[in-house]
């Protein structure tokens, strides 16, 4: 006789019952761990790449491995059909009904998000300040959202106009301050490309979250598929671009290299004969003034070498 092994889905079935008027089924469920085998495709695979990056560069597989870890375990405790609540509808065609808000989705994009606007940063040129500037209002975006979401009554609608004016700002500097500091450094094209496909994106983030979790006019099933498709599109796919670009690093004046971060032009001491000077040695031209390639100088004269041999009555120090 031969064994029929069945794979079936019963994460519902043991993280039940589901509360609830619109709540997560089965083939929603099946959809979500669809998305979060992607994610951790992805996540592997980003991993693997930053063992041995081109230039040595990882800034890039950091940021994006952390994203995708994150966003793997949001898409397990969704798919799970966990961590969630149940918030009354406040329309009036819903007025009564209760639906379940996943909140994992909102931890993961205050994650990714920022993420994102951390590493077009990073590739436009633009001041530190600026890139700090651009998280605290991915954040502001995201936290405004999940506050209206556990929101029972219309007044969530306010905190929706307060998040998507944080994403419009954000939106214009990275139009308005990237693009010039792009130019500045050679990258528009690229960048350009990025930032148009990332901002399409985030708008249609802000008109799916009216018609679901603000609105309820699109059910759980329906929001999930629609967000899981987003969240595809936009983590995996852009961090990729950034990952297989030849970025000239130097160039974009980002020092993050195997050596830590150093100037243009600057020294390397692990680099080329690195475990070849003795211990405690300093490479020569790299030490302070009044250093020599074996250590510290002491004593009058230090740091110039000795023309002869010391005078009569004289001890070198």
């Amino acid at each position: 006789m031969g064994l029929m092994l069945e794979s079936r889905n019963d994460a519902l079935d043991v993280n039940g019952p589901m509360l609830g008027d619109q709540t997560l089924t089965t083939n929603g469920s099946n959809w979500l761990w669809a998305v979060f085998s992607i994610y951790a495709l992805s996540f592997l695979i980003v991993i693997a790449m930053s063992m041995r990056p081109r230039g040595g560069e990882r800034i890039f597989h950091y940021i994006f491995g952390i994203t995708l870890f994150a966003g793997l375990i949001a898409y397990f405790a969704m798919a799970s059909g966990i961590a969630y609540s149940v918030i009354p509808q406040a329309n009036q065609l819903n007025r009564g009904l209760n639906r379940q808000i996943y909140w994992p989705k909102y931890v993961f994009w205050v994650v990714a998000f920022p993420a994102i606007a951390m590493a077009v940063g990073l590739v436009s040129g633009v001041s530190w300040a600026t890139i700090f500037y651009y998280i605290a209002l991915a954040w502001i975006w995201i936290l405004s959202y999940l506050f209206a979401a556990f929101t029972t009554t219309n007044y969530k609608w306010g905190f929706f106009v307060f998040g998507t004016v944080a994403m419009a700002i954000l939106l214009l500097h990275l139009f308005w301050d990237g693009l010039r500091g792009s130019r500045r450094v050679g990258v528009t094209r690229d960048y350009t490309g990025i930032v148009a496909w990332t901002s399409l994106l985030w708008l249609l983030y802000a008109l799916c979250w009216a018609l679901t979790d603000g609105g309820n006019s699109i059910g759980v099933i329906g929001s999930f598929i629609w967000f899981g498709i987003m969240d595809i599109l936009l983590i995996p796919v852009v961090a990729f671009l950034f990952i297989f670009r030849r970025w000239d690093y130097s160039h974009l004046n980002m020092y993050f290299t195997q050596y830590g971060r150093v100037p243009r032009g600057g020294d390397y001491p692990e680099k080329g004969h690195a475990g070849t000077a003795p211990a405690g040695s300093v490479p020569a031209g790299n030490g302070p003034a009044g250093t020599t390639a074996q250590g510290p100088a002491t004593g009058v004269g230090a740091g110039a070498p000795m023309a002869g041999p010391t005078a009569p009555g004289h001890h070198a120090v």
